[in-house]
């Protein structure tokens, strides 16, 4: 009798085995997963409050502290990707009225902009074309003009492949009454970046890049200056889900028993351990070698094909994602299909300023390797001969 209820039918497509190919993922994240990390977020699931797991999420609050290089007691992971991290920041850190200055170069300050106009604030745009990095002026500049409340800027620009120079910037921002929230999304792990030191109020990054683990986790932290703009707040932050009182009460950071929030993506959280304990046992510093020095191997490779690199400047290029412009003659979609058909190989193609413009070739974390380097030069090259315009 039920059954005649059903209106839709069982889809044919889940009863099949679930098939997934096994490809290089070179592009700007996601990166391959390795085992070891594969494993951990395959273990039984537990419950979210249960002890074994609060001692994980502690154990991943020592690893951020240690990526970030900093003591702040206000460290976790948000339950959610890069972006999501991206709007607790904002969300905790700004009130309708305030006023925030937004330094673009590429996609990510465009969307951090974005996102603080929907909450209200006065939004302030610091522009530098895509493929250039700001210097101490530009900033001082726009804190003296705007005399914003909080400064954002990205370190790692994934859309254009621009490293951006921290050093002073949170002493300036201090200096002129300004809050320092930085985006390390595409650069924590592969460049180095010191919280404390540096005076960044704000530090977020993700899961999916350098520390390979699966998106859907996100570290970030808090300075003691920007944890008493929280505690100053006259309004409650416009996300419950990503209210940082309560998430600092679940990850066990205001020294109160711990509460249920959300029930937290266990598994993710087991695979983000696995990712900062293999960046603790190769080391920071090793790591950030690792990435130099294969960066440049890319580099010198791309220019020895004849090819032109979108960042000029050999110290403004992210170790962790390369970008080439597209040469004349090619369409970028023709040789992303061409790598990805024949060569089981993913590089992306421009995002944003750069759409149409650039091949982003991504070497994080464990895909970090001489091999990975002369393999993809290797695709490209085969790319080059068979996928010129005149020839298709």
């Amino acid at each position: 009798m039920a059954s005649r209820l059903l209106s839709v039918a069982r889809p044919e497509e889940l009863l099949r085995p679930l098939a997934v190919p096994d490809r290089l993922l070179l592009g700007p994240g996601p990166s391959n997963v390795p085992p070891r990390i594969q494993a951990a977020g395959g273990r039984q699931l537990l419950g979210h409050m249960h002890p074994e797991v609060l001692q994980v999420m502690d154990e991943i609050k020592a690893g951020i502290r240690y990526a970030f290089q900093t003591q702040n007691r206000l460290t976790l992971a948000i339950s959610g990707s890069g972006h999501c991290a991206m709007e607790a920041a904002l969300f905790n850190l700004l009130e309708q009225g305030d006023t925030v200055l937004v330094a673009i170069n590429g996609i990510w300050g465009q969307r951090a902009a974005e996102i603080a106009r929907r909450l209200g604030a006065n939004v302030y745009e610091l522009l530098k074309p895509p493929g250039k990095y700001f210097t101490p002026q530009d900033i001082e500049q726009g804190l003296l003009q705007h005399k914003p409340l909080v400064l954002f800027i990205t370190h790692g620009e994934s859309s254009t492949g621009v490293l951006q120079p921290l050093e002073g910037l949170g002493k300036l921002c201090h200096r002129h009454g300004c809050l320092l929230l930085v985006d390390a999304v595409a650069s924590l792990g592969g460049a180095p970046i010191f919280m404390d030191q540096q005076e960044i109020d704000v530090l977020y990054s993700g899961s999916q890049k350098v520390l390979n683990a699966p998106p859907g986790s996100a570290p970030i932290s808090f300075s003691e200056r920007a944890r008493e703009k929280l505690l100053r707040r006259k309004t409650k932050p416009p996300s419950f889900y990503l209210d940082m009182g309560w998430l600092a009460n679940y990850w066990g950071c205001d020294g109160e028993p711990r509460r249920y929030h959300h029930t937290a993506p266990i598994n993710s959280f087991f695979s983000l351990r696995e990712g900062l304990a293999i960046l603790a046992e190769l080391g920071l510093e090793s790591s950030w070698e690792r990435h130099r020095a294969n960066c440049t191997q890319l580099c010198q490779g791309l220019l020895d094909m004849g090819l032109q690199l979108f960042v000029e400047e050999e110290k403004a290029r992210l170790p962790t994602i390369t970008t080439v412009r597209v040469p004349e003659g090619y369409d970028w979609k023709d040789i992303t299909a061409f790598l990805m058909d024949n060569h089981g190989m993913e590089i992306a193609g421009g995002l944003g300023p750069t759409v149409g413009k650039v091949l982003r070739i991504g070497l994080m974390g464990c895909n970090s390797t001489s091999g990975n380097v002369a393999r993809v030069l290797g695709a490209l090259q085969d790319a080059l001969k068979r996928c010129h315009r005149s020839r298709l």
